[in-house]
């Protein structure tokens, strides 16, 4: 039984236990007014709204992102915005099967870059919350950056268990780690512990079982890893692996060519590769701080 299935199937054993003890509250007191059936839909309706797959939530603290220059919601026709938007076009044409070139797993990306501070996680938040506001989109963003929890720092999420705890033991389910999110189509699963082995752990065959069931169980699902940088530690080339699509973040005026080049070494499978030109001045949006795009190629940097 896969990871997700396990997750399914302890929900519904909870729905279970909760049906036969709002049924013996019944019949033990008939004073109340609420009937066990409307208790049971609620339950239902709100297993449906998670995919039987979530048991946790958060509020996220937008009035936060929007002062760190982070794509929010309600900030309509902003720069930002206005460049996701034709970032993440490309993407969801590719993870759809629309794009120039099919892949496997195309719906799986990871966000990685050659070196610490050219973006990355900022780009990776961002794309996956500008996904999410697809109508016909949802979005998991995984935390796979596990020495640093680069996400779960950004978010402020306080949550010690994750990926890695997933991986490691068999006892912790998919809807024990992953989090639910008040942006309707956004869950995100942070990184967990940290372990000694992450690199195996990202390479094993747990970690391929899952990155494949969460690539083909749901068609309208794209997740996006943001993983560490390439020419830092072994795990974003492992972990890429199992993606359909690259995009490289490059800190513009700062990472040399001959980085980007050695980075790209490093993964030796053909995925989609991109890039977001991040920190440029007077991009192609104008402006004192702008994000410019790369075209997404098959297998090679374009």
């Amino acid at each position: 039984m896969s990871i997700i299935e396990k997750a399914i199937e302890k929900k519904n054993k909870e729905k279970s236990v909760e049906k036969e003890t709002e049924k013996s509250k019944a019949e033990n007191n008939k004073t109340v007014e609420t009937k066990p059936e409307i208790i049971d839909r609620a339950v239902e309706t709100n297993a449906a709204t998670t995919d039987n797959e979530v048991s946790k939530s958060i509020k996220l603290d937008f009035s936060a992102l929007r002062q760190a220059g982070m794509f929010v919601p309600d900030n309509t026709n902003s720069r930002i915005e206005n460049e996701y938007r034709v970032i993440k076009r490309p993407l969801i044409m590719n993870a759809s099967g629309k794009g120039a070139s099919i892949v496997d797993n195309a719906n799986l990306i990871v966000v990685t870059s050659s070196l610490p501070g050219e973006g990355k996680t900022f780009s990776a938040v961002n794309l996956a919350m500008s996904i999410a506001m697809e109508r016909d989109k949802h979005v998991l963003l995984v935390d796979a950056d596990v020495a640093r929890s680069s996400i779960s720092k950004l978010l402020h999420l306080d949550e010690k268990s994750g990926l890695i705890d997933m991986l490691v033991d068999e006892h912790v389910d998919f809807s024990d780690v992953v989090i639910k999110t008040d942006l309707p189509n956004l869950s995100i699963l942070p990184s967990g512990r940290t372990h000694p082995h992450s690199t195996e752990l990202l390479a094993s065959n747990e970690m391929a079982a899952f990155t494949t069931e969460l690539s083909k169980r749901y068609s309208d699902r794209i997740v996006i890893f943001d993983a560490p940088p390439l020419l830092v530690t072994t795990e974003a080339s492992v972990l890429a692996n199992h993606m359909g699509q690259v995009v490289m973040v490059v800190e513009a005026g700062k990472t040399q060519q001959s980085q980007v080049k050695e980075a790209l070494a490093r993964l030796n499978s053909p995925e989609i590769i991109g890039f977001i030109l991040n920190k440029t001045i007077g991009g192609v949006m104008g402006g004192e701080y702008d994000y410019s795009y790369g075209y997404y190629g098959s297998g090679e940097a374009s």
